[in-house]
Order: C-alpha cells, then structure tokens, then sequence
C-alpha cells in the first residue's frame, strides 16, 4: 500500500543532484526507487537496508547516527517522519547541524503523526525560513532552508543517542533508549509470557538445549530466562534494540549473542525454545502479514522437540495462522489483554 506522504517526497528523492541524504525509517518498506547515485541513506531498519543495498543505494544501517557527517556538509536532507516523537526531533535536530547554510529539508507526514507541530518546531530552529502546504487530505509537505544559524534552542530528542537505565524489576535493571519500542517500560504482554514461562517448560519432553528470542527489543524476554544458563540467540531488525539488547547481555551473565536480522532471516540453526511478543505494527498501520512472517519464522526454525511460545494481543488470529504451520496450537492462558499460545512440530 503507497504512503501518500512519502510519495510527496519521491519526486525531490528522484532528481537529486546535489549532496543528499535520505532517512529511511520502517514505513518504507516495499519501496521500489530508481538508484540515484547522489542519494546516501541511513536505514533504522535491517530489512529496508537490506532491500536498499540489493538495488546499489549508497545505504548505512545504524541507528540514525549522523556522526560521519560533518557540520555544514549536505545539500538536501529528505525525511518522511517516524512515529515516534525523540526520533523525529533526533533528525530535525540533526538536519540543522549537517545542512549547509542555505541547504533545504524536506519534510512530509500526516497530521495524525504530528507534522504541523514537526514543521512549527522546525520552523523556529530552521530561524523560519519554510514553505508548508497541505498536500491532500491531512497530509503535508514543507520545505525548510538551513540558516547561517539555529533560530532557537535544538528539540528535546529526549537524549536520543545516549542508553541508560529506563526500567527495572526485581531481578533486573534494563537499558534502553528512545528508538526501541516499548523504550522506557516493561511490556506487560512480555512480562505475561515470563509469569507463565514455568508452564511452557513443563510441557516439554526434555529441558530445551537452546533458546531462540525473536523481535528482542531491550532483550526483556533474553535476561529472564538466562537463569536457565542454556545458549540464547536475541534477533531484531532495528538498530537501536541491537544496541540495547547488547548493552544489557554485557551488563549480566547472559549465555548468548545478539545478532541482526529481519524476523530471524539468515539464522539457519533449529531452538528447542522460541520466545516471541510480535509486532504487529508496520510503519503506520497494522500489517497483517507481519504475523505470518514471524509464525513461519518460528516455524523454520522450531527443532522437532521443541516448543515456540507466543504472547499476542487477544483480537490477533495467531491460532488461525498458525494451524497451517504447526501440528499442536493450544492456548494455554489468557487476560483481558493477551493471550499466551504454545506452538508444537509433529514429532
């Protein structure tokens, strides 16, 4: 499905000549661009990256780190905005340092996502130099001119770049940082999972030989089964749950590694154990296929005496979905909120 904003900025991102850069975040996916060699992108997410790079976009995967670019440096910054607060004011922020004076931002999004209070903002930063206009429906478009200097003070980006502690229980301190969903709290559908994760053990034939995290985010799920001192595999496809996730295997005697992937593509190996709390939000809508790709990832991946457990929102089909993918589909716990759902292989 085309995003209309984003569609807004594909001419600009087709004819660019001068230095740009694009920041690509997750409602991109899909996209099919013409390679412009003008253009380096920097990609929050593994799988567009990935996408970017197999049609020879000069792309970086990080974190939207804008370290490599120097102060006054860039011609053009295009940003379709994120759904999340810190991360559109990291980038406006950002888009004010490396811009050459005189050097255009372009914005675009709905006005449900913010845009008008994102362009207001940047207006006053950009020393009001910004054309805006309604585009269609309640999408906009604006255009800003980078000054000699800041009009105002930057955004609060909530210190963006900087992990810290943002939650704790009894047993462990979590790092995070804006950029991770869930950032600054424990999921309660996670927290579920563990309260009922004795229940999913005892169901299996023999104590699992290993453990797979799917979606990690912070690693929340990874900490609270490393007591059973097995190897674990933590996998996310956003860069600043990477970096989280291995900020907290440091920080405790975690047996286990961190690895990059889009929903475990590229883990060949089989888990006796999988854990997974999916999304079930994809840029900014709900995408239904985003179930079925993390169902049949722990399908390929689920050893043949193992079992995967999932924590879903009540109104996702997980069971539906999974039917056609694994032998036993029980759910064995549910509240007004979740519902906990062992997966089997016939043995």
């Amino acid at each position: 499905m085309a995003d209309t904003a984003f569609e807004l900025l594909l001419p600009s991102l087709q004819r660019a000549s001068d230095k740009t850069l694009w920041v690509a975040d997750e409602n991109l996916i899909g996209t099919r661009l013409v390679t412009n060699p003008a253009v380096t992108v920097i990609a929050n997410r593994y799988d567009l990256f990935t996408l970017l790079k197999q049609h020879d976009w000069n792309a970086r995967f990080s974190d939207f780190d804008f370290s490599e670019f120097a102060d006054n440096s860039i011609d053009c910054l295009i940003y379709r905005v994120s759904k999340e607060k810190p991360v559109v004011h990291h980038v406006i922020n950002q888009a004010q340092r490396i811009l050459k004076p005189g050097g255009r931002l372009l914005l675009a999004g709905d006005k449900g996502e913010g845009i008008k209070t994102y362009i207001d903002k940047a207006r006053k930063l950009f020393a009001g130099a910004c054309d805006a206009q309604k585009a269609s429906g309640d999408v906009w478009l604006a255009e800003l001119t980078c000054p000699e200097e800041p009009g105002s003070k930057p955004l609060d980006d909530k210190q963006y770049t900087t992990l810290r502690p943002e939650a704790k229980d009894q047993n462990f301190e979590y790092w995070s940082k804006p950029g991770v969903y869930g950032w600054n709290k424990i999921d309660k559908g996670s927290a579920y999972l563990i309260e009922y994760l004795d229940a999913f053990l005892m169901t299996m034939p023999e104590p699992p030989r290993n453990i797979l995290d799917l979606g990690c985010g912070y690693g929340y799920l990874s900490l609270n089964v490393s007591h059973l001192d097995i190897p674990i595999t933590a996998t996310d496809n956003n860069a600043a749950a990477i970096a989280a996730c291995e900020r907290n295997f440091d920080r405790y005697p975690v047996n286990g590694k961190v690895v990059t992937a889009d929903c475990a593509d590229g883990i060949s190996r089989k888990f006796d154990l999988i854990l997974c709390n999916p999304p079930f939000h994809a840029g900014f809508g709900v995408e239904g296929d985003l179930t079925d790709r993390f169902l049949q990832a722990a399908h390929d991946r689920l050893s043949t005496r193992g079992v995967a457990c999932f924590v879903t929102n009540l109104h996702i089909p997980l069971e539906r979905k999974a039917h056609d993918l694994f032998h036993q589909v029980e759910v064995i716990a549910s509240n007004s909120n979740f519902k906990l759902t062992r997966l089997t292989h016939r043995m």
